[in-house]
């Protein structure tokens, strides 16, 4: 059976939230019909844009933007702090409710999840029917909106719920990619971030169709496996799992939020060895090793990224899982400022346990010479004449015990390296 994926977007989120909470209490503006945004004091880390009204969209307003360039953009703009708490409380009370319909969902955000509609299909005459369903019974529940993507795999159908907004049904089949995706501007691509797009432009890439039809090589020359994804990408191909259900902590991680947005790798760089420190200390206390890298990247506009590697051989180095998470970065980053920065470790073994070396680490035992045999041979018979330990290897001879006092005057070589350091 051909797999069905719902992607479910909430409309502005965070903004829409905070507009039925508002009115829940007697407010007789909506926040989601004037200009309006949910951002911060504009001298603090959080003074940017998190959300916006369509109406602060028209005014050019982005998210991601600080505070006081929305302001220039628009003096009579409405702003409002975050309410995390409350948030949580409205996506887990979103997520209760998509539940009643199915267990499998795959919740990847606070105001976002794919569905695995596969299972339920057969309740309804299409798939748009039941996403008309659960898009209204959202409205009708909870009074915000949400968008709904359709297709047969993850990214189709996070791509299909970013078209039109608000309060929308789309499909993406892969029989509508050259139609209803490939005309879109190549920025529209799932992860094509600004420094991606103008390599591209500058190789006459201006939409997703001629990525499409681009030479997957010469991306990956210019965009090297971010290339090559971004090209998979514009072909439609991704996956069709969803996970359902976390899986097991059994890793060893840390992250940091930058006090400002990282936009160089010689600023990463140093994050990362902090990190690397961190989770190796504590990797070392608990006795382990890990065998699996992960890396993880937030964006400035809070998109997240996650890129992960299988370690040759287990390790609690720091140095490996630095140099390890730096490769990760440079595999997928898209050039655009990043917020935060993670490293987790996965596989874990005990320390203790042996290590299997690598065929490169792994030499057969050399033959013996000429002239080693002849030796052998002749200690051997020495042995035999004289006895077992009459003559033997000076490495497998007892160290005669140290002599404690030495000649006045004398210096061991230990201070005298110590008085050359000091010069």
């Amino acid at each position: 059976m051909t797999p069905i994926i719902f992607h479910i977007d909430v409309n502005s989120a965070y903004l829409s939230w905070t507009a039925v909470e508002q009115l829940k209490n007697g407010a007789k503006v909506d926040l989601r019909e004037i200009p309006s945004i949910i951002g911060g004091d504009q001298k603090s880390r959080r003074g940017v844009v998190l959300a916006k009204s369509p109406a602060a969209k028209r005014y050019g307003i982005r998210t991601g933007e600080p505070v006081a360039n929305a302001f220039r953009k628009c003096p009579n703009l409405a702003m409002y702090p975050p309410d995390h708490k409350m948030y949580h409380e409205k996506s887990r009370m979103l997520m209760k409710y998509l539940r009643t319909f199915t267990e499998e969902i795959e919740q990847v955000s606070v105001d976002e999840c794919y569905m695995n509609f596969t299972p339920i299909a057969n309740r309804y005459q299409s798939p748009v029917d039941g996403a008309a369903e659960i898009k209204d019974g959202i409205k009708e529940r909870f009074g915000f909106t949400v968008n709904i993507g359709i297709s047969t795999n993850k990214l189709l159908a996070k791509m299909a719920s970013d078209f039109r907004k608000p309060d929308r049904i789309h499909t993406l089949f892969p029989e509508e990619i050259q139609v209803k995706m490939w005309p879109l501007p190549i920025g529209e691509l799932y992860m094509a971030g600004r420094s991606s797009v103008e390599v591209l432009k500058k190789l006459e890439i201006n939409t997703i169709g001629d990525l499409a039809q681009s030479d997957p090589e010469l991306i990956a020359l210019h965009l090297k496996s971010h290339g090559r994804m971004l090209w998979e990408f514009a072909n439609g191909r991704g996956t069709d799992i969803v996970q359902s259900e976390p899986e097991e902590a059994k890793g060893i991680g840390n992250s940091t939020t930058l006090r400002e947005d990282a936009q160089t790798v010689e600023e990463v760089r140093p994050v990362f060895g902090e990190l690397a420190k961190s989770v190796g200390r504590r990797l070392k206390k608990a006795g382990k090793k890990a065998g699996m890298v992960s890396m993880e990247i937030k964006y400035y506009d809070f998109r997240t990224l996650s890129h992960q590697a299988q370690l040759e051989k287990p390790s609690n180095d720091p140095q490996v899982l630095e140099e390890t998470a730096c490769t990760l970065f440079l595999e997928v980053w898209s050039g655009e400022p990043v917020r935060l920065l993670g490293i987790r470790t996965s596989k874990l073994s005990d320390e203790s346990e042996p290590e299997q070396m690598t065929l490169f680490e792994w030499e057969p035992p050399k033959e013996p010479d000429e002239k080693h045999k002849k030796l052998k041979k002749a200690m051997d018979e020495l042995n035999a004449r004289f006895g077992d330990g009459a003559v033997m290897k000076a490495s497998l001879m007892k160290k005669p015990e140290k002599v404690s006092q030495r000649k006045p005057g004398s210096t061991s070589s230990m201070q005298h390296l110590e008085k050359e350091d000091g010069q």
